[in-house]
């Protein structure tokens, strides 16, 4: 992984968290980020000393290259957060966190929108890959921001969109962008009185309903950031149709999104245990109200992890002490795709899992997740599989 940021004149050490599973040919910044950072220097905008905010940056080289400023700094994502940290302490600033895992200094960093202060003097945006998260990261600005605050977005060209500008044009003001430059672009966005003082409702979280493998009907919230907002996806639609859980065991829903195959194995077994993990704290949002909404009677049981893979299960709680891990894994990470989230799910899972314990993973069929089941568990067996999608169960020995 290449590591070394050099930008007018200064260097930095920045990683993607966490650094011994990331590939060779991935860096912690891209282009746009360079484009912001050339852009405030050429216009001598100066970041306010505690008066500016970064919204989405992935793996916090603009939060750690205006550590100085003391920035407050918005992340939906856990390795977002654990990424920030880790750059601040390699780059000798000092990194502190509060109880939540969190910086708190010298950058001030959050997990939720409304944490963020009103009147910021500036605002820089990474666009993000979700554009419900942009709306509502949107919604929430607006409520914030005045007329004199300067908004700049970044992102590669591809993902300024019409749409991106659209939105910013309905809930800030007028917009305009930059020529495209090392493939990425700036857009520059002036908050207009009369468009903040109109009164748009969020349209987030979504609800919509779904049945669970007994019949019962769940209602589910959805959070912008969520993987599969609008619908349930076919994986996860495969997987509820072919799970087993009893009462009394102990599962983890991995990367669980808003909880539906936690949710299921709570339907089919309302004394289980049911730990939610996500690396996503809207992700995470959403299993706990809709646990609330559905197993009001079960919130005592169910705990909600903010964790990269298992990480933070295994550092508080130790070994070797769940019965079932039911796993989605995702295959790509921001706009890389990469398979070493789901070989590190595999991994953590086998450590948490008690012996005869089972991971239960399913999985586009054409990822081939059989063939590292197999070489990690020793073996590996195949549950259902349709023309797209396979489930494979592995009991750890």
């Amino acid at each position: 992984m290449n590591t070394c940021f050099t930008l007018l004149d200064k260097q930095l050490n920045l990683i993607r968290y966490p650094a011994k599973h990331q590939h060779k040919s991935l860096q912690a910044w891209d282009s746009a980020d360079e484009l912001i950072i050339e852009h405030l220097a050429t216009h001598d905008i100066v970041f306010a000393q505690g008066n500016g905010i970064i919204l989405n940056d992935d793996f916090g080289a603009l939060g750690t290259w205006f550590a100085s400023a003391n920035p407050h700094w918005y992340s939906d994502s856990w390795i977002a957060h654990r990424s920030l940290y880790a750059n601040l302490k390699n780059n000798q600033l000092s990194a502190r966190c509060h109880d939540s895992g969190l910086v708190d200094h010298p950058v001030r960093a959050v997990s939720e929108l409304s944490a963020l202060p009103a009147t910021p003097a500036l605002v820089l945006i990474k666009i993000p890959r979700t554009l419900a998260l942009l709306e509502q990261q949107l919604l929430v600005l607006r409520e914030k921001i005045t007329e004199h605050t300067q908004i700049i977005a970044a992102g590669k060209v591809k993902s300024v969109t019409k749409t991106v500008l659209t939105l910013l044009e309905k809930y800030i003001g007028p917009t305009t962008t930059s020529l495209a430059q090392k493939k990425s672009r700036l857009i520059f966005c002036q908050p207009q009185e009369q468009t903040l003082n109109k009164p748009l409702p969020s349209p987030y979280p979504t609800q919509w309903r779904q049945a669970a493998s007994t019949g019962l009907s769940l209602t589910l919230y959805n959070h912008a950031n969520v993987f599969s907002r609008a619908s349930l996806d076919i994986g996860a639609r495969l997987m509820l149709e072919h799970m087993h859980v009893t009462n009394h065991e102990k599962v983890i829903d991995l990367g669980c999104g808003n909880g539906i195959l936690g949710l299921n194995a709570l339907a089919m077994a309302p004394e289980a245990a049911v730990t939610f993990v996500d690396e996503s704290f809207m992700a995470l949002a959403s299993a706990r109200d809709n646990v609330a909404a559905n197993f009001a009677e079960a919130q005592q049981q169910c705990q909600f992890v903010a964790s990269n893979c298992l990480e933070t299960l295994l550092q508080n709680e130790g070994q070797q002490s769940y019965d079932k891990v039911l796993c989605n894994p995702p295959f790509h990470q921001q706009n890389a795709v990469t398979d070493h989230i789901a070989w590190q799910m595999f991994n953590d899972s086998r450590t948490v899992l008690r012996r005869g314990g089972h991971l239960i993973v399913v999985a586009n069929r054409h990822l081939e997740y059989h063939i590292k089941l197999k070489k990690l568990f020793g073996g590996v067996k195949i549950l259902a599989s349709n023309r797209k999608f396979v489930i494979l169960s592995a009991a750890k020995r």
